[in-house]
């Protein structure tokens, strides 16, 4: 008897993790172990699940993502083993949170559609309310803005007939989604709805909360108002119940884009100054990339342009550092999300990401640095090329990087189909910026010089008009055959090639060169 009040006390902790909002995830990822520990003297594998995956919610919401991942997949090989559909519908939902983290709204939107399908007469309010709302927020992530107010209006409706407190995070969330699409007019509505609810209830509004409302007012052009609500954001925030350590941040920037709409420019910049400050101390390299945006634009309203353009200048490289290093946390995240044995298969397909150039698809140089030296060891017919564009600095800086990326991406469509039919065996590579790698197993030089010069022609006479408007598309080729080295390496192929590559572009561009050929394909 004893176990079983045991096992519904902790039972009854569990829920108040899993259905009540909690700012502080420290302190409450410190209870979920202390109940999985509890749990586990009990011997009650459900709440060991429980609470393990309560720890995982609270990782992610401390930033540890992959320890969040981790932990999760155990819980969800439990769920899935032991038919414990609640906790399976509340595991996909942090699922959706964790891809959303990671930048992957297909997989957030799949696992968010998951965590409601699973829902039941068993599942508790909060989760009928919060899970749909997750929903919304996954369809609007994927671009689905009409499709997401509907699941917002069912969460709301139940809320409302239910009473339920999440109904501000609720409103909140929809308010922002309305003013992150752009549709000014019913993200007011919303959050006036918010401002309603809270004022009926005698329930004073979250910094978060106002934050919303401010970027809408100011979206609106209300300006004072949205200083006013900031102000208020801020007072609140001090009373030291909402602690995350980029809310000051993000309410100062919010603060000053405020002023500066009311042209109160020293007001702007001292609030400005400040959250620069705050970012500096607390290595909030997201919040820094707009306040270098926030400065430029209040460099250009005070009229000084030369000023604005020297920050617009380092928001640029801001931006572009800050994505690349996102990149880089997806990529560091997502290999120890899957390095578990629960996802092999999952950390495999992964695997492959990895070995993929992002733009164009291709295999990269991590792949062929795994791959040719086997085939070079076990292939005595091996022949490998370096593919590169003639005179791609032109695209670039009479088009733009974006119709070169476009460029690339075609080229290298066209050499992997012109691989894949000739050797199928065979694969193409990216290893820069504008050169490839095709590699071409059993493929003896006489012949891979044939493959290769149709893969040339067929570069030269695509119809390149819709892309680059006239400016020509050609590629010079380098081929190096394992017969024709001495001592076949993937150093000494490659050194091979890229002097044949060298050959072609001296001897005047789109043309392959090959140590057997001993001349040039002609260029006609």
């Amino acid at each position: 008897m004893v176990r079983s009040v045991d096992a519904e006390v902790l039972s009854a902790a569990l829920l108040t993790i899993e259905d009540e909002r909690s700012w502080d995830a420290q302190a409450e990822l410190t209870r979920a172990i202390s109940i999985e520990e509890a749990a586990r003297v009990l011997g009650d594998p459900l709440l060991i699940a429980r609470a393990r995956l309560c720890q995982a919610n609270m990782r992610m919401r401390s930033g540890d993502i992959a320890g969040a991942a981790e932990q999760i997949w155990q819980v969800h090989e439990w769920a899935v083993g032991n038919d414990a559909r609640l906790l399976l519908a509340r595991t996909h939902l942090i699922w959706a949170c964790i891809h959303q983290h990671l930048g992957d709204s297909e997989q957030a939107l799949e696992h968010a559609l998951l965590s409601v399908e699973l829902l039941d007469d068993e599942s508790t309010t909060h989760m009928h309310i919060w899970h749909r709302t997750k929903l919304a927020d996954a369809l609007w992530a994927a671009g689905s803005m009409d499709a997401a107010r509907i699941r917002y209006a069912q969460a709301e409706e139940l809320a409302v007939v239910t009473g339920s407190p999440v109904l501000l995070s609720l409103l909140n969330n929809h308010a922002y989604a309305e003013y992150d699409t752009g549709h000014q007019q019913r993200a007011e509505e919303v959050a006036r709805r918010l401002q309603q609810l809270a004022e009926e209830r005698g329930i004073p509004l979250e910094p978060a909360f106002l934050d919303t409302i401010g970027a809408i007012q100011i979206g609106n052009g209300r300006f004072a108002e949205a200083e006013a609500t900031m102000r208020l954001c801020i007072e609140r925030h001090a009373e030291g119940r909402h602690e995350d350590a980029d809310a000051l941040p993000e309410y100062l920037l919010t603060l000053a884009q405020a002023q500066r709409g009311l042209r109160a420019y020293a007001r702007a910049q001292e609030s400005l100054d400040e959250c620069r400050a705050m970012c500096g101390d607390r290595d909030l390299v997201e919040v820094l990339v707009r306040v270098h945006q926030e400065q430029a634009e209040l460099h250009a309203a005070r009229g000084e342009f030369a000023e604005a353009f020297a920050v617009h200048k380092m928001f640029f490289t801001a931006y572009q550092n800050l994505h690349s290093l996102q990149r880089e946390a997806r990529t560091r995240t997502r290999q120890a999300m899957f390095e578990t044995v629960e996802a092999r298969q999952e950390a495999e397909r992964f695997r492959e990401q990895a070995r993929r150039d992002p733009l164009t698809g291709l295999h990269n140089r991590r792949h062929v640095d795994e791959v040719l030296p086997v085939l070079i060891e076990s292939d005595p017919a091996l022949t490998i090329a370096l593919v590169d564009l003639d005179h791609f600095k032109q695209v670039n800086d009479r088009l733009s990087h974006s119709v070169g990326d476009q460029v690339l991406i075609r080229v290298a469509a066209l050499i992997a189909e012109g691989v894949a039919a000739a050797c199928p065996e065979g694969f193409t590579a990216r290893i820069g910026g504008e050169e490839f790698l095709v590699v071409l197993p059993g493929t003896l030089p006489a012949r891979a010089f044939a493959l290769l010069d149709g893969i040339r022609r067929t570069i030269r006479e695509h119809d390149w008009r819709d892309l680059t408007h006239g400016l020509p598309v050609t590629v010079s080729i380098g081929v190096a055959a394992a017969a024709d080295v001495a001592a076949p390496t993937q150093p000494t192929l490659l050194s091979t090639a890229d002097g044949h590559l060298y050959s072609a572009k001296h001897a005047g561009r789109d043309r392959v060169v090959s140590a057997a050929s001993r001349g040039y394909a002609s260029a006609a």
